[in-house]
């Protein structure tokens, strides 16, 4: 297929050299930052850069809309789009409906809609295996949506059909799964980086707890620590201890132990 990007960050990075790797041909990237767009494709084998969101004449099979959830209207309030186009975004949590609606304001031509999430946490520069990626796919045309899990199944082996209302759900989950267990990991760096620590002493602990997660049917049933034991001595050690270094860090602290304490008294 012929692909083009509105987007050059974490997303557009990795698919668009998912794609051309799985033998799809990227025509163009356009982005604000022209600079950045170049740096994109210059992963790729010949893909132009746009200079503005004018892709009437564009040949792309597909447009991927690869940015915030915030600048999506106004990307698709300014783009100029080629009809019959089949138009994605790759929000996890911006439905199809409010998506299409957009378009039939805007567009002065008819275009295919769906979503193409990709259910990953994505950093430029860092590899990953895309055969094991989760793709969740949506269009109200069967004949698109056929098309977009084709798309999907050519570069990843773990592709679902997915609507709104679950892919919304699930993007809730892999906040709760990803941001914030990594902003956990950071304070817990920042908290050893105050006191001169190494924080490569958590690594191993890191990795058992995830592993042990991935291996069970209800992580929480692996939970360990003072508070799941009722050591309320440690707790009140450790709540002392944070007062008198990082406020933030207190309240993520007694917050947390309350929710573990009170989710296993309620088993």
């Amino acid at each position: 297929m012929k692909i083009s990007f509105i987007g050059s960050g974490n997303v557009a990075w990795h698919l668009a050299q998912a794609f051309e790797d799985a033998g799809h041909w990227i025509c163009e990237i356009y982005s604000r930052d022209t600079q950045k767009a170049r740096q994109l494709a210059s992963y790729l084998y010949d893909t132009n850069i746009q200079p503005d969101l004018n892709f009437s004449e564009s040949e792309a099979d597909v447009i991927v809309i690869a940015v915030t959830d915030d600048a999506i209207e106004s990307i698709i309030e300014r783009v100029v789009l080629p009809e019959g186009v089949i138009l994605v975004h790759t929000s996890g949590a911006k439905s199809l409906a409010d998506f299409q609606n957009l378009i039939e304001i805007y567009s002065d031509v008819y275009v295919h809609t769906g979503v193409f999430y990709p259910l990953q946490t994505f950093t430029k520069g860092v590899e990953m295996d895309y055969t094991e990626l989760p793709f969740c796919i949506e269009s109200k045309n069967e004949l698109i949506e056929n098309k977009l899990l084709q798309l999907a199944q050519s570069v990843s082996n773990n592709v679902s059909r997915m609507d709104s209302d679950e892919r919304f759900i699930l993007h809730v989950a892999a906040v709760f799964a990803s941001n914030f267990t990594n902003y956990l990991l950071g304070v817990s760096h920042a908290l050893l980086e105050h006191e001169q620590l190494n924080f490569d002493l958590l690594k191993p602990l890191i990795r058992t707890t995830i592993e042990k997660a991935l291996q069970s049917d209800d992580p929480a049933l692996g939970q360990t620590g003072p508070a799941r034991r009722g050591d309320w001595k440690t707790t009140a050690h450790h709540l002392e201890y944070l007062q008198e270094t990082n406020s933030d860090w207190t309240e993520i602290y007694r917050l947390m132990t309350d929710k573990i304490r009170n989710l296993h008294i309620s088993k």
